[in-house]
């Protein structure tokens, strides 16, 4: 087991919250403090009580603490990194929870003080709820969390903080940041897009009444609809973050579109169906491994 003396989170967000949840669960920190730049969030979080402390400065949330984790959007790394960074204690880790990780690197690596241990990772788990009420223990349960530590970086610190995401509930990988990038492109990012797209997409179409795409939603259509509700700043950051990943997968998708495009407009069954047939082995191999359910619904809520 991790054991920390005190974590400090930055974002009191679902995944923040959670982390929080998460920890006292399995009594992970001696003390728990949090911040958020809402004042409203600060106060929500406070009546919730998944902390010990809700902190009204960033300075007073990571002074003397062992573990730093960032859970605000993606953008906002930078300046909280150069806001936080003659305050972080020597020795200790400063991690954070982004989809994107090269982009990380390069904007808050530089202003890691000597004797802080800057470890990116990304917990691959989440809802579609936002806000300090969204977090539950059970988040990363069963989940992937992927640490991305930049060359040189201690090994005692990387499995330390791998052993506290274990803890949490997670199996933890280990890889590049550009790699990570690049996985993460095609396995969240670019099927984000889409969802964004599509819902759109139903929105602006003039011949169909926006009462009748909520009337009649199938479920393949209500799914999108799920992964759309996602918050925007978020998702707005990791594709401005993550630029390169996202073009170089979304030439591809355009390939493979303009093939069953091409299908479709001249009857060509046999090639829709090898491909339909092919990605339905995906669709298996993810609840083989766990990672989602067969169950009807998805074995989700109807929240």
């Amino acid at each position: 087991m991790a054991h920390f003396g005190k974590l400090a989170i930055i974002g009191l967000g679902l995944i923040g919250s959670s982390i929080f949840h998460a920890t006292r669960r399995g009594a992970l920190a001696d003390l728990t403090v949090g911040f958020d730049a809402s004042e409203d969030v600060r106060r929500r979080a406070r009546s919730i009580g998944f902390a010990d402390t809700i902190a009204d400065t960033l300075v007073d949330c990571v002074a003397d603490a062992d573990l730093v984790i960032l859970c605000s959007p993606v953008g906002s790394y930078q300046q909280i990194a150069k806001d936080i960074a003659p305050h972080l204690k020597n020795g200790a880790i400063l991690s954070d929870v982004g989809s994107v990780k090269g982009a990380v690197v390069k904007a808050v690596g530089p202003l890691v003080p000597k004797g802080v241990h800057f470890i990116p990772a990304h917990p691959i788990a989440g809802t579609e709820f936002s806000g300090p009420e969204a977090g539950f223990k059970t988040l990363f349960d069963g989940r992937w969390t992927i640490l991305t530590p930049p060359p040189g970086t201690d090994e005692a610190a990387v499995m330390r903080l791998k052993s506290f995401w274990q803890d949490l509930g997670s199996q933890v990988d280990v890889m590049d940041s550009s790699h990570h990038d690049l996985v993460l492109a095609i396995t969240s990012h670019l099927p984000h897009l889409i969802a964004y797209n599509i819902v759109g997409t139903a929105h602006d179409l003039e011949a169909v009444t926006e009462g009748e795409v909520i009337k009649y939603s199938a479920s393949g259509f209500r799914d999108f609809t799920r992964i759309a509700a996602s918050d925007p700043t978020m998702w707005r950051d990791i594709f401005l973050n993550n630029r390169d990943a996202v073009l170089e997968v979304l030439a591809r998708f355009d390939a493979d579109l303009s093939i069953l495009k091409r299908a479709v407009e001249q009857g060509d069954g046999q090639t829709l169906f090898d491909a339909f047939t092919r990605t339905r082995a995906i669709r298996r191999a993810i609840v083989d491994l766990g990672q989602d359910s067969a169950a009807p619904n998805f074995g989700r809520d109807k929240r």
